[in-house]
């Protein structure tokens, strides 16, 4: 692990220029500090009445305007007014991280660090403490609140945090609060057309500034959405709790970061590492056990209604089905296989319920220590899978049991699932008894954590399906290797409607911002039981395992299939899941994305560019690869005559020579992309 740092305390001198405080001329409650290079400032100040608010410029531009910080307490008075400013002085920290996985091996950690502190002038005399971190391509700020006699238990009703944005201009955003958790199609918008979102939103304001609202870090709080409050304001919705109270702490503790991800440009925006930076170092040590790999699953078949998860004569996770499954992977070189349905309980209602569910039992058409004794013999990892139901309760009954099986089997990554109606999770209540929960209220965010500590001790690695959103934890738990939290896959299988061209731009701008996603790409198969089908092209599918990242990536299709097309299904075998760099190329909001990545133990560089439903030509500099080297550029592209509607099959492969002094020209059909490798010459094909 490497890691460098250096601490700067700023004290008076150069003190905009390098980040101190600075009081506003003429205005003693306002403090002023910048970002290391200067680009961002945040301005911190209170009003005539002690109110507290915070404001970002970038470059001497407002960003977000003059926004409320504080709560409401259900329990005691507010703390809102009636505050004092002090600010202290900023602090440098610069430190560079390795990640045990990701898209990218190294991150650089450059921010000034600011306390501020305010300070009930009556009555109680209270404090919290805002930290900020500024970056020059961010702002985080968490609300910290000390050890003191007057404020012990924290209950917080309402969370008055705002954004108040200085432009209007185009958001991409999902709305919150819906029946169907965060599975709802994105919604392109003025600004002032938002309604209530989910983070990340991310926004285009007329300047051409790109910015994303989210947070990071949240370890045991309620999660963030936005509600506009008029124009191109708007204001922290926390999910409501099991009272009156969204959260319950004792102090002292630390809020999650609020964030903003802020660039002139869409590709700045996606190469942010401010999410991952704002979370705490890793917890827990070494975890090669887990390998980053490409799988398939019992699972897809599942979904086009030609196997059950139930048993019957349809039952899916059958001995021999599962089988052949791994039989399948250890032929293309993949490392895993899941088996949805494997355990007992699906017969019953369990959507929503989730009470019959056995994480231990198999059904007696599976044997699970046949398969996975075979598995090993083939080199392959079984993946668990645990559906809940949303019944986290229940779950928490059987989860060491349940992953002591899989570290006893030699299954070290489980997906889970906690498929309910938004608000129809089941977690314990103040008197032990199940009650019912939002997905991503403060006990749902205690239940995840749980899960990743078990499986940490029982070297199980988690990707959770209808999840609490990602915020970043891998970095302190990188257990926690992937999520849902969006419209996946299936809905290509049998959604009303399925996934529009759009949706895999949309995702790059909006969710994957949060963290890494199991999309479940590759899918040949393109008429499916919804009406649209997969409305992309073949070479869009193979791009996606670029443009989408995640360590867990699937090979999702029915493997009849890939057996019968092996020429686009090599690139599926060839591309890696497990990177040391990342760059994006070229992208636009919602419109398109082009992103080079360079497999973490060789000198591969591999390419994926997607667009939405308009075809697009584009250009990709090849300077990211070494200079002075030839490169077989093996190409996967949309055919002359390719669309998203009745020519999704057509694709071009073919292979040229390239060095880094050359420039590719990108031609993607409506709802296309492109896929390429960057094979150093010398290396050969993986057969």
């Amino acid at each position: 692990m490497m890691q460098r740092r250096s601490f700067l305390a700023l004290g008076g001198v150069s003190m905009l220029a390098f980040g101190a405080p600075v009081l506003a001329q003429g205005a003693p409650n306002t403090a002023r500090a910048s970002s290391p290079g200067g680009v961002l400032t945040v301005e911190v100040s209170t009003d005539n009445d002690g109110r507290p608010m915070y404001a970002v410029s970038r470059l001497g531009q407002p960003v977000v305007r003059p926004s409320r910080m504080g709560f409401l307490l259900t329990d005691q008075p507010q703390i809102e007014r009636g505050l004092r400013l002090s600010a202290g002085q900023p602090v440098t920290v610069d430190d560079t991280w390795e990640q045990p996985w990701g898209e990218r091996r190294f991150i650089r950690n450059h921010y000034n660090e600011w306390r501020t502190t305010f300070t009930e002038t009556g009555g109680l005399g209270r404090r919290v403490d805002v930290v900020f971190r500024i970056y020059d391509d961010g702002v985080g700020f968490r609300y910290e609140f000390p050890e003191q006699a007057a404020l012990t238990t924290v209950r917080i009703g309402t969370e008055l945090t705002q954004f108040n944005l200085a432009e209007n201009g185009e958001a991409l955003w999902c709305p919150a609060w819906e029946w169907n958790r965060e599975e709802h199609l994105y919604r392109r918008t003025s600004i002032d057309g938002v309604g209530s979102a989910q983070t990340p939103m991310t926004v285009r304001g007329d300047s051409g500034l790109h910015v994303s609202i989210h947070e990071a870090a949240l370890i045991d709080y309620a999660g963030m959405n936005l509600r506009r409050e008029g124009g191109t304001d708007f204001r922290c919705a926390l999910t409501p709790g099991l009272t009156n109270a969204a959260v319950e702490r004792t102090a002292p503790f630390n809020t999650p970061w609020r964030t903003l991800q802020i660039s002139d440009t869409a590709a700045g925006l996606l190469d942010s590492s401010l999410i991952l930076n704002l979370n705490e170092p890793n917890k827990l040590g070494d975890v090669s056990w887990f390998k980053p790999m490409k799988y398939v699953g019992v699972w897809w078949e599942m979904h086009l209604e030609l196997k059950s998860w139930g048993q019957g004569s349809k039952h899916g996770a059958t001995t021999e089905n599962t089988i052949r499954h791994i039989d399948f992977a250890a032929e293309h070189g993949l490392g895993g296989v899941l088996v949805e349905g494997w355990n007992k309980g699906w017969d019953g209602q369990w959507f929503g319920n989730g009470s019959d569910f056995s994480f231990t039992e198999s059904y007696p058409d599976f044997d699970i220590e046949r398969v996975t004794s075979h598995a090993r013999s083939k080199g392959v990892q079984l993946i668990g899978h645990h559906e809940t139901g949303g019944n986290a309760f229940h779950y928490d009954q059987q989860l060491e049991p349940a992953m002591a099986l899989y570290e006893r089997l030699g299954v070290h990554s489980v997906k889970t699932g906690y498929v309910a109606d938004a608000g129809g999770a089941r977690v314990a209540g103040p008197d032990g008894r199940a009650v019912m929960a939002w997905h991503e209220s403060q006990p749902m965010a205690q239940h995840h954590l749980r899960v990743a500590e078990v499986g940490a001790r029982h070297k199980v690695a988690i990707n959770a399906h209808e999840p609490f959103k990602d915020t970043g934890l891998r970095r302190t738990y990188p257990n926690i290797i992937s999520r849902e939290g969006q419209r996946g896959m299936e809905y290509n299988a049998w959604g009303n409607p399925s996934n529009p061209p759009e949706h895999e731009a949309n995702l790059a701008f909006t969710r994957m911002l949060a963290g890494p996603m199991d999309f479940t790409p590759g899918i040949f198969g393109m008429k499916t039981r919804s009406a649209e089908g997969v409305a992309t092209t073949w070479a869009k599918q193979l791009a996606l395992y670029v443009v989408i990242y995640s360590p867990i990536q699937m090979a999702a299709d029915l493997l009849d299939n890939y057996e019968a097309n092996p020429e686009p299904f090599q690139f599926i075998k060839d591309v890696p899941v497990d990177w040391s760099d990342s760059r994006t190329l070229d992208a636009a909001l919602g419109d398109y994305v082009v992103v080079a990545r360079k497999e973490r133990n060789s000198d591969v560089w591999a390419l994926g560019a997607i667009t939405d439903e308009h075809p697009r030509v584009l250009s990709a500099p090849l300077g990211f690869l070494d200079a002075g080297r030839r490169y077989r550029a093996e190409i996967y592209r949309d055919g002359p005559d390719a669309n998203y509607t009745d020519r999704r099959e057509s694709i071009v492969i073919e292979q040229r020579e390239v060095t880094s002094a050359d420039v590719l020209t990108l031609a993607l059909a409506p709802g296309g992309g492109q896929a390429i490798r960057f094979v150093p010459l010398g290396r050969s094909r993986r057969r």
